[in-house]
């Protein structure tokens, strides 16, 4: 065969093959660009549903936050207002079965009220999340430490704004470590990025969520699209459960509150209005009166020191509904308001 014909052979099948190539080339790049434009869409869902989640969990914890907060700083006048009736009896702590309701003092009362005061004017400016991660730890911890030092040696009571949340969320989280757990250091420089309430509410796999890009290799992007998925689902799990349990607390905290409410308004007649101070002057129905607000601060104290929120053990780990604690508060709030 003439060597021109075999070159034209040769040149037909060296087209061929290489218009094959490139066939197969085209295939590839979009088999690859439909992958990434595939973990791009999965991670945009999973990140649009942990948002979604986020903002119905965390507004719940906020708005309890706030309320315990409220509760601890009313016992100002609560305590100014015992401190007035002259030779009041000891009163004893509620005992019903295997229920019980310690005594408190009236000084310590008194300080978390304070504690509670600066927390609450401090959280104006505070990022979401932050008064959701005082009720998380237990508001009565949080305003206790409020009154603490901060790591400049600042009194934090003398701090005010931002500087007061900061400090007290990093006392927290220094407190928590020091008790073992799995608490929030370094706190003033993550709540400026608006992540501490957060942390103390979920726990550290939210940093890596959040702050997570998909790779320029489709499967690489595809299988880091799935773990934050996956991720995702199991914070939405946690949060699904968080909501149910603290729902169901708040319900019962506001059954208490409400209650107290009313016994202090009566209370606040007879000593403050009436100005009633002797004990030996007060009717059995006004001592009566007396023992069950008592006994309702008592309660309500001991709820808002319920550390809702059990961290995780690991660095990048989801944390763990204390249900527990929930439930024997509930317990115990129920066999107190039957007695009353």
């Amino acid at each position: 065969m003439p060597i021109p014909l075999l070159l034209g052979i040769a040149a037909g099948i060296a087209a061929a093959v290489g218009a094959g190539a490139a066939i197969n080339g085209a295939v590839k790049m979009s088999e690859a660009n439909d992958t990434i434009k595939s973990a791009e869409t999965k991670q945009n869902n999973a990140l649009r549903k942990l948002k979604s989640n986020q903002e119905s969990s965390f507004k719940l914890m906020d708005d309890l936050g706030k309320q315990e907060l409220l509760i601890l700083k009313s016992f100002e006048k609560f305590s100014a207002t015992i401190e007035r009736i002259q030779g009041r009896p000891e009163f004893k702590a509620f005992q019903k079965g295997d229920v019980s309701i310690p005594k408190f003092k009236l000084g310590d009362l008194k300080d978390v009220s304070v504690g509670a005061g600066i927390l609450l004017g401090a959280a104006g400016g505070a990022a979401v999340g932050t008064l959701g991660g005082f009720a998380a730890a237990g508001a009565t911890t949080a305003a206790v430490a409020a009154l603490g030092t901060a790591s400049t040696g600042t009194a934090i009571a003398s701090l005010s704004g931002a500087a007061a949340t900061n400090a007290t969320l990093a006392a927290l989280g220094g407190g928590a470590i020091a008790a073992g757990g799995g608490g929030i250091a370094l706190g003033t420089t993550l709540l400026g990025a608006a992540t501490l309430g957060v942390g103390l509410l979920v726990g550290g796999i939210i940093f890596s969520i959040t702050g997570s890009s998909l790779a320029d290799k489709a499967d690489e992007a595809y299988c880091e699209a799935c773990h934050t998925e996956e991720k995702v689902n199991n914070i939405c799990k946690y949060l699904s459960k968080l909501k149910k349990y603290v729902g169901d607390f708040k319900k019962t905290l506001t059954s208490v509150e409400d209650s107290y409410k009313e016994h202090m308004e009566k209370l606040d007649q007879i000593v403050n209005v009436k100005n009633k101070t002797r004990w030996r002057n007060f009717s059995e129905e006004e001592k009566l009166l007396t023992q069950n607000t008592v006994l309702l601060v008592g309660l309500l104290y001991e709820m808002c020191k319920v550390k809702l929120v059990m961290n995780s053990r690991k660095s990048d780990g989801v944390n763990q509904v204390n249900v527990r604690a929930i439930s024997n508060a509930k317990a115990k709030s129920g066999k107190l308001l039957e007695n009353i």
